[in-house]
């Protein structure tokens, strides 16, 4: 059946093959074995019962806790022609009689409800007449008292099983310490089942912990290098919540606000636009996110501290879903930590304790002088492998270092007075950066001795640079703009004072070198204008559904529509998420704007590029070739030499190529290990009891006298020699 699924997967969704633990947790599902499903967010666990429920004969139950996330899902699922439905509260009489009639019928594939719908009487005599195949639960982290986001009715579940024995059980998350992972066994009687643990690492997402000093205008410098960007902002209250909407909106930018105290007819409009693209921000509350499935959601920003790592993890993972490089920035003050102890304070016993505990290790986090990765994935019981991830503020510590720019302020503002002082920052920009644009022309600043001097910076940094000095008192704003001089400028340009200050960048520059820190060449160098024109598109085909844009194809799609610049429809099945049910509705849409733009502009296919994209899924991947050398008799010291990696980066290639189905030779891992054989008999048994998927639990039980390296082996050999 596995063969039918990878066949779904590439038709109906448009993916080349499985990530993560995808394919063994599918394998499960299909076997009728229950599982628990650990995946990081926007590591595709919806796929891991999506796929199974198309498979089997009667329906997939998938019990969710929002409104929003069961509508997203089922709108998504309706794009790919997949028959779904939903039952809650939201819909009207005769939309909910409709549905329940198309379930009656068997038309249904997944049906998606709210645990207290499930737990109804009539449901549950409903669903009694129906061949129910999978019981899914999703965000299985809320049945855990132990957990964030608890929630009593989720205890409920194991009631239902006993109606329908026969069902195939799968809980996911993304959020689970070790301690929340084993209460959702307990709870749901997965006992004997397997977990699928994918890796808690985000490794798109920019991680940035930043002191609290001047929060309004840090986050408005921020956002100025980010414009048309979706992002999420969260507030510890509502009052900061409006404040800094209307903060924003004063300031041109497109937002709108969440928090239990609107009433839920506004919290839904609000929520509906972000979703949609109408509205690019929301400033929120921790009320909004669970479950928003938007992929293009380009950062988030923690304006105040959030109350522990769960929620942390949550809420910068609804950045970056599509896999593109997303920023999660914090702001950070102690007084925010003494709001948060307030509240802790009103609570007793356990509960205050867990509070806490929560809150301690969240200081810790954020106090932490590692690489980010560690600590965090350390809390959710993993060993993050590498000393540095280059993508967070303390592995590339340059972000935060105060620069002396003094220089370019000269530059500035002599710019400023040799056009007399008579304009705004935008044409003090364009003198310096050379700009031949009427305005300039015309005043004949192409003239002064100051244009064309400031070439050496973008727009958007000089931009910050004149809020700098505006905020630090160099200059200020006149009458309808017009930046003036102030006494501290003048004496900047006699050389009395210099400026300091940090700049937000995209890009680090390192040992005098920019290094640019996205994923690949398509995102780095694809037509940004026909990308827009795209969008476009992709914005009316969506309204014209009524659907979220993504639903039509997410942004990572439209990139490389505009990196390849494909002239014919069949060519579009190579690129991420196009299946053939997508290609034949949308297709000629987007090769339409793409033709007409390529003609308009003299630009050419990537024919190569593209057909190399095509082969790939038949070509050989690095790790293939490591195993595949390793099962004919190569150590994995010598193959760590041959390809100038560490071990550990080998011990990766054969674990992924183990995870895709494959074989390794087991001799070939026990001469790798120096263990004894009584050391090794004691991690098998420590891995039997605590699974071989995630290490620090079973470093833990063995007294922490067996190092990670040991264990790694001796994590594939368990798994190989299982199969």
């Amino acid at each position: 059946m596995i063969n039918r699924a990878q066949s779904i997967l590439k038709e109906t969704f448009g993916y080349d093959s499985f990530r993560l633990q995808q394919e063994a947790a599918i394998t499960q599902v299909l076997d009728k074995k229950d599982a628990l499903v650990i995946m990081p967010t926007g590591g595709g666990k919806s796929l891991c019962y999506q796929i199974p429920a198309m498979i089997f004969e009667g329906m997939t139950i998938v019990v969710s806790p929002l409104i929003s996330l069961m509508k997203d899902q089922v709108e998504q699922l309706r794009e790919y022609d997949i028959p779904a439905v939903y039952l809650n509260s939201s819909l009207r009489p005769e939309e909910y009689d409709y549905n329940v009639k198309r379930v009656m019928r068997g038309d249904i594939k997944l049906l998606y409800l709210a645990p207290e719908t499930l737990m109804m009487d009539r449901t549950r005599e409903m669903l009694k007449q129906l061949q129910i195949d999978c019981f899914t639960i999703d965000e299985a982290h809320c049945i855990s008292e132990w957990g964030h986001d608890f929630r009593p009715e989720y205890r409920q579940m194991t009631e239902f099983r006993k109606d329908f024995p026969e069902a195939v059980c799968i809980a996911l998350t993304a959020t689970a310490t070790p301690r929340v992972q084993e209460d959702i066994k307990q709870s749901l009687n997965l006992t004997d089942s397997e977990a699928f643990i994918s890796s808690f690492d985000r490794s798109n997402l920019f991680l940035k912990i930043a002191d609290k000093k001047d929060p309004e205008n840090q986050l408005l410098d921020f956002l100025y290098t980010r414009k048309n960007q979706s992002g999420i902002i969260y507030c510890f209250s509502r009052r900061q919540v409006d404040e800094l909407a209307y903060l924003l909106d004063q300031e041109g930018y497109s937002v709108k606000p969440y928090h239990a105290g609107l009433n839920s007819r506004e919290r839904s409009i609000n929520q509906r636009e972000f979703i949609r693209d109408d509205v690019r921000i929301i400033v929120a509350t921790i009320a909004f996110g669970m479950g928003i499935n938007k992929p293009n959601v380009r950062f988030v920003v923690h304006f105040d501290m959030p109350q522990n790592i769960e929620s942390y993890y949550q809420q910068i993972g609804r950045a970056g879903r599509d896999g593109l490089r997303s920023d999660c920035i914090l702001l950070f003050g102690y007084s925010d930590t003494q709001k948060i102890k307030y509240f802790i304070n009103q609570k007793s016993g356990n509960e205050k304790e867990v509070a806490e505990n929560h809150l301690k290790e969240l200081v810790k986090y954020l106090e932490s002088l590692d690489c980010r990765r560690k600590p965090l994935l350390d809390y959710f019981g993993e060993t993050y492998p590498n000393d540095e991830c280059g993508m967070c503020d303390n592995c590339l510590s340059v972000d935060d270092d105060v620069e002396d720019m003094t220089i370019q302020a000269q530059k500035f503002m002599s710019c400023m007075i040799k056009s007399e002082e008579s304009f705004g920052a935008g044409h003090v920009i364009d003198i310096l950066r050379g700009s031949k644009n009427q305005k300039v022309l015309e005043h004949e600043h192409d003239q002064i001795s100051t244009y064309g001097i400031g070439m050496e910076w973008s727009k958007d940094q000089w931009t910050q640079l004149s809020r700098l000095l505006l905020r630090q008192n160099y200059i200020s704003k006149g009458e309808y703009g017009v930046l003036v001089m102030e006494d501290r400028g003048h004496q900047v340009l006699k050389g009395n004072e210099n400026v300091f200050g940090t700049m937000d960048r995209t890009d680090v520059a390192i040992d005098g070198e920019t290094i640019v820190r996205t994923s690949s060449d398509v995102e780095n160098n694809y037509n940004e204008e026909l990308f827009e024109l795209l969008r476009v598109k992709r914005k009316e085909l969506a309204d014209a559904d009524d659907v979220p844009p993504y639903a039509i194809f997410p942004d990572t799609t439209l990139i490389e529509m505009a990196y390849y610049f494909p002239q014919n429809k069949d060519a579009l099945e190579a690129l991420y998420g196009v299946g053939k049910v997508k290609k034949e509705k949308f297709g000629d849409s987007f090769i339409g704007i793409i033709k007409t733009f390529t003609a308009e502009h003299d630009i050419m296919e990537r024919q190569k590029s593209l057909q190399k994209k095509i082969k790939k899924t038949t070509a050989t991947e690095k790790h293939q070739i490591v195993a595949e050398a390793f099962n004919e008799g190569e150590s994995i010291k010598l193959l760590a030499e041959e390809h100038g990696v560490k071990e550990v980066t080998i011990l990766t290639h054969l674990k992924k190529y183990l995870d895709e189905g494959n074989d390794l030779r087991l001799d070939g891992l026990l001469q790798a290990s120096s263990l004894s054989d009584r050391q090794r008999d004691q991690v098998m048994k420590a891995m039997d009891e605590k699974s071989p998927l995630m290490l620090r639990p079973v470093y833990d039980l063995l007294n922490k006298q067996i190092g990670y390296d040991e264990l790694r082996i001796m994590q594939l050999f368990y798994l190989a020699s299982k199969k």
